[in-house]
Formats: C-alpha cells, structure tokens, sequence
C-alpha cells in the first residue's frame, strides 16, 4: 500500500490534520496509506484524487473487500472516514465543485465487549514484571501507570518526569486531539514511580526511558505488558486490557461514569457506557457461581411415596 503522499493536495490535507486537528502521527501514518492507496487505484483508472467519482470510490472499497486478507470493519470503517474527511477538505476549500464521498458510509462494526482481566489477574501482571535490576524497576513502574491510571499506552509514551505529582498522586497527560487532562493513580503506582525514578537519575524529558536513555516506544510497551501477562499465566495481555480493566474495577467499587469518563479522558459518555455491559455481565458470572439460589432447581423426584 502506498503511503507517500506525493500528491499535493494530499500533502496540505495532511498538514491540515497535524496542525489544526492535531491528529496523531499513527493517524496521519494510516490516513496517508489510505489515501495513497486511493490515488494508485484511481492512476489505474485514468483519474486523481481530484477528479475521482462516487463510482471510483465505490470500485477501490470493494476490491478491497475480495479476497483472502479483507480488511476488518474497523479498518474498512477507518478508510472510508479518511476517505470522507479528505474530500469534505477538498470540497470546502474549493479544490472540487461537488463532495464525491459524502455518500460513502462506513459498515457497522460490531461493538465487542472491552477484555478486562480480574483483580487478583491484573495485581499478578503488574506486580511481576520481566527482565531484571533497572529495568524491571522501569517495567513495574509503566505497569502500575498503566493499570493504576487507566491512561493509553501512547499517554504514557508521551508523560514526562515534570508531568508527576508524585505527593499528590496525579499525572499530566496528553489525550486524542492533544486534550489534556489531570489523572489520579494509587500507592503501588506511586511507589513505584519514585524506585523507577531513583534508578533512572536525574533529568527530565520522557518519564520511560530504553536502555539508550531515550523515549520508550508503545511498541517496547506493549511486549513489556504482553511478557508479564505471559510470566503469569495471563496470555495475550497488552495495554488496552490494563486500561479497560482499570475501568471495570473501578465501576465495580462503586465510581460514577462521569468520573470514570473523566480518568479515561473518552469524549463521549457512550464509550464509556460499554463498561456498564462489561460489569453487568461479570456480577451474572459471579453470582452463577456463588449464590445458593442461582443454580436451577434439581428435577422432581417421581419414586418419591406419595404423601
């Protein structure tokens, strides 16, 4: 897939999006391969980006979705709104006369429950990081973050050491479209944070350093989270599922939604709101289980003597 936007007006779109949308560098990555995808298949067809139809857009949509390695509704989804954003840009801008995407519509993904792991599951991972010495001081640290504050993984890639409010127990950190936002984290993350910074010197700069002193990337993160599921017997455990079941557990100790979507930073309350079906269905299990009038009453008994 393309994903050099050697097409001008796909250039000044993406400059739009990084300095008055703020849009992540993994958004712009993705929404340049999406568009220079477009570009290559409508250059098949004798026509640019400017000149393409609905027709055209419908015609690259569904090749994309033949063959064995179709794209996920969520990816589909994704491509048809960079596809509709960049012609809403063009259109206003006046760089065509008529918008060729504005009845393109996305497929509706289904909405999969959040994966959470269970309390005594997430208190395993967090407290039993890999490797050793510095590093595992670092790796418990990120752990405790992520779980204890309930932030992404690339808030944490972006918090710096001036970003701590080790005696106040809070974090600074920048969410989706640069929002930002005050986020509270327990003890065990605070103790934590104060071991890593004691083993990583003075300074300031990115809060999670590699072995060459400089920022951690999401992708070093996301195996630090994985390897500690793994050690415990929790497999398949990544950053997400920390932050989800930060969510979950804090629901199931009585928070408010509105709080929860206040540490979470979610604009809408409605993503929050999954974690309402998550909890719900987590007590159902519980109670299944435990409670001595959950089970299904045992069948009659026909050899009883009557009386």
């Amino acid at each position: 897939m393309a994903s050099d936007p050697t097409d001008p007006d796909l250039a000044r779109w993406l400059d739009h999006l990084r300095a008055e949308r703020a849009a992540s560098p993994h958004t712009l990555r993705a929404y340049a391969g999406d568009l220079g995808s477009l570009s290559d298949f409508l250059a098949e067809r004798g026509r640019s980006l400017s000149t393409a139809t609905l027709a055209d857009l419908r015609a690259w949509l569904g090749r994309q979705g033949r063959g064995r390695r179709r794209p996920a509704p969520a990816t589909l989804a994704r491509r048809i709104a960079a596809t509709r954003s960049f012609y809403r840009w063009m259109w206003r801008t006046g760089r065509i006369d008529a918008d060729p995407a504005a009845r393109l519509r996305a497929p509706r993904a289904p909405r999969r429950a959040p994966r959470f792991l269970e309390i005594d599951e997430a208190a395993a991972v967090v407290e039993h990081p890999t490797q050793d010495g510095w590093f595992a001081l670092r790796n418990r640290a990120l752990l405790e973050l992520l779980y204890g504050a309930g932030i992404r993984v690339g808030e944490a890639a972006a918090v710096r050491v001036e970003d701590l409010d080790l005696d106040r127990r809070l974090v600074r950190v920048h969410g989706k479209g640069g929002k930002e936002r005050i986020v509270p984290f327990g003890p065990p993350a605070a103790d934590a944070l104060r071991a890593w910074l004691e083993a990583r010197g003075a300074g300031g700069g990115a809060l999670f350093l590699n072995k060459h002193r400089t920022p951690l990337s999401t992708r070093s993160m996301w195996r630090i989270v994985r390897d500690a599921g793994a050690r415990v017997g929790v497999p398949d455990t990544h950053p997400h599922a920390l932050r989800h079941s930060c969510a979950t557990h804090m629901l199931a100790g009585g928070a408010d939604l509105r709080g929860i979507q206040e540490q979470l930073g979610h604009a809408s309350l409605s993503t929050t709101q999954r974690y309402t079906h998550v909890d719900a269905a987590h007590l159902l299990r519980v109670y299944r289980a435990a409670h001595p009038r959950a089970a299904a009453p045992p069948p009659p008994d026909d050899d009883r003597e009557p009386g």
